[in-house]
């Protein structure tokens, strides 16, 4: 893609900027809680496409404005359209849109204020990283409506272990930031004032690292992680030798024989 230089745009119900290697997608429907509406999925769908090609950017953060990170699908919209068709259509392109942040490239840092439920707290979870502030709270509370969680339980249950994901799925209780760090759904709390700070260093320690490695790293993790144990290790290790012996790799090994700084191909 083309050579990006740093900007702001602005599409349907999100806001987009790039800053330094580092994009940022935010969630801008603030009145209407940050809701997971068609138009809103297939605008994240468009620019999840176009930075998987973009080899400027190398991390990307999705936030949020307004009191909720997201609380999930919007149900007056789904009302509106009470139909299988509907609902199938809606829920196979939010399945598609979390896919498609797990085959990113890049890493993906979710940046979680207030709430963050149902399909939101599937967005959380569904990131590589996350940073929520000390206020944010977090739930599959579907249940609570007669609708069980099923397309968030899948991200759930793949970073927090079964027993607390049964727990959150059965009852729909909300959970706080730091309970959510315990069990693994984020991984840091920030003061809610430093939040966006906190969540942009995190972001600037992964860009200065090689981007080679990195996105070779995240695809070999996802990859591996669903194999069994013999698989997995071969896998692994052609990953290894592969970065060995790439660019990267030798100026990394250089680099540390000569007691230096390494200088990566995209810094």
């Amino acid at each position: 893609m083309k050579n990006q230089a740093d900007y702001t745009a602005e599409i349907a119900g999100t806001t987009y900027k790039v800053e330094s290697g580092i994009a940022t997608i935010t969630l801008n429907r603030p009145n209407q809680y940050n809701t997971l509406t068609e138009q809103v999925i297939l605008d994240l769908i468009s620019k999840l496409d176009e930075i998987a090609h973009d080899e400027e950017i190398k991390v990307l953060i999705i936030a949020s404005n307004g009191k909720a990170f997201s609380t999930g699908h919007d149900l007056k919209d789904m009302l509106k359209n009470n139909n299988e068709a509907y609902f199938t259509d809606l829920l196979g392109l939010c399945s598609s849109m979390m896919q498609k942040i797990v085959t990113l490239p890049q890493p993906v840092i979710a940046q979680v204020q207030g709430i963050a439920t149902a399909a939101g707290c599937q967005l959380v979870a569904t990131c590589d990283l996350a940073v929520a502030g000390e206020s944010s709270i977090f739930a599959t509370n579907g249940i609570v409506n007669g609708l069980y969680c099923a397309t968030p339980s899948v991200a759930v249950s793949r970073v927090v272990p079964k027993k607390v994901a049964m727990e959150m799925l059965l009852t729909g209780d909300f959970i706080s930031s730091e309970k959510a760090e315990k069990i693994g759904l984020i991984n840091k709390v920030a003061p809610d004032e430093n939040l966006a700070e906190e969540t942009r260093l995190l972001a600037q320690k992964i860009a200065e690292k090689s981007q080679f490695a990195v996105r070779l790293g995240k695809a070999s993790f996802n990859e591996q992680s669903g194999k069994p144990l013999t698989e997995a290790y071969a896998q692994t290790s052609a990953d290894l030798v592969c970065n060995l012996l790439a660019p990267d790799g030798q100026e990394g090994l250089n680099a540390f024989s000569e007691k230096r700084q390494p200088k990566w191909d995209d810094a």
